[in-house]
């Protein structure tokens, strides 16, 4: 069996600099998945520059997906990014409260993500969790079950209105401690705080960690706090304008950096706010503008429907953002 610390290095060595987009799916108003509208959107990432690509993660809706449409999805990226890393977000669904139940339900899906061609595993937060009495020694059991498995793991710190929990210091010291772990995506929100403890933790105390920034309305900052790659739903859309940002960082060329992060902010505040969930709904809208998927196809049956104003906004910033880059 190949020891699991070198694959993780070697995953490690992938990611590291990249950008990792959440990948949406494809649904019609009648809640039917669009195949070829979802073939189209794959085909063209193959195309962009990106290091990988994370899916049933929360943009892809994971939780939700049927196991035939979440088995389709995971095999047609497999195919169409043969030699990139391919990390599966993992999890249990709200309505598990058990957590023995939900450990197992996680591990369940664990295993089809390693049959179908994951090359690592995106831990969603044991929200089940959130409330029990002793939440933190289960926080740290559950994600050691997960590492049973084999396979590379990135925590994911979300912040708790999304379905997160808020992991103390010592929580994440022994998480980051597991010899599978690669590294934690950070998704805060709007709290650059705790971003900058944790981050702050890391380069103390697992400098051999990977921060994965999923910080889509701080991106640039998130990176000059100490992010080494991106795993953000807003990579979804626009990639090589992201992608730059990151080189541009890691290069060290300030002001290309501040000029495209001027533009990621711009594109960021348009699609990531208030409702938050509405956020799918509107990046797969910006995929419709770009002409990358059909407009029938860019609904997410979870989340709200986008008003006009939304749609107009949308379709506005796209034009800026990808005319603005584009000179």
């Amino acid at each position: 069996m190949p020891d699991t610390r070198i694959i993780a290095e070697q995953l490690k060595e992938k990611l590291a600099g990249g950008l990792i987009p959440a990948a949406p799916v494809m649904f019609d108003r009648g809640h039917q998945f669009q195949e070829r509208a979802h073939a189209s959107y794959v085909d063209y990432m193959r195309t962009q520059p990106i290091a990988g690509v994370a899916v049933w993660a929360h943009t892809g809706r994971g939780l939700h997906l049927t196991k035939e449409v979440a088995r389709r999805v995971i095999e047609d990226w497999r195919r169409a990014l043969p030699d990139k890393p391919l990390i599966a977000g993992v999890g249990a669904d709200s309505k598990i409260s058990d957590p023995r139940k939900a450990t197992e339900a996680t591990l369940s899906m664990a295993a089809d993500a390693a049959q179908y061609g994951a090359e690592a595993l995106l831990a969603y937060p044991p929200a089940w969790l959130r409330q029990h009495e002793d939440r933190d020694r289960l926080i740290v059991a559950h994600h050691e079950r997960l590492t049973q498995l084999g396979l590379p793991i990135v925590l994911f710190y979300l912040y708790e209105a999304a379905g997160g929990v808020s992991y103390n210091a010592n929580v994440l010291d022994d998480l980051l401690s597991l010899s599978n772990v690669v590294g934690i995506k950070m998704a805060t929100l709007d709290s650059p705080m705790t971003y900058q403890d944790v981050a702050r933790q890391i380069q103390a105390h697992h400098p051999d960690k990977l921060l994965i920034t999923g910080e889509d309305r701080f991106l640039a900052y998130s990176l000059r706090r100490g992010a080494s790659a991106a795993l953000i739903g807003l990579g979804a859309v626009c990639c090589e304008l992201q992608a730059e940002l990151l080189q541009s960082h890691f290069a060290g060329s300030a002001e290309r950096f501040l000029e495209l992060s001027d533009a990621v902010d711009e594109l960021a505040e348009v699609l990531f706010v208030s409702p938050m969930e509405g956020y799918i709904g509107r990046i797969l809208c910006a995929l419709a503008k770009l002409g990358i998927i059909p407009e029938a196809a860019a609904y997410d049956p979870w989340g709200p429907a986008l008003s006009m104003s939304e749609i107009e906004k949308i379709e506005t910033a796209m034009n800026t953002v990808t005319a603005s880059y584009a000179g």
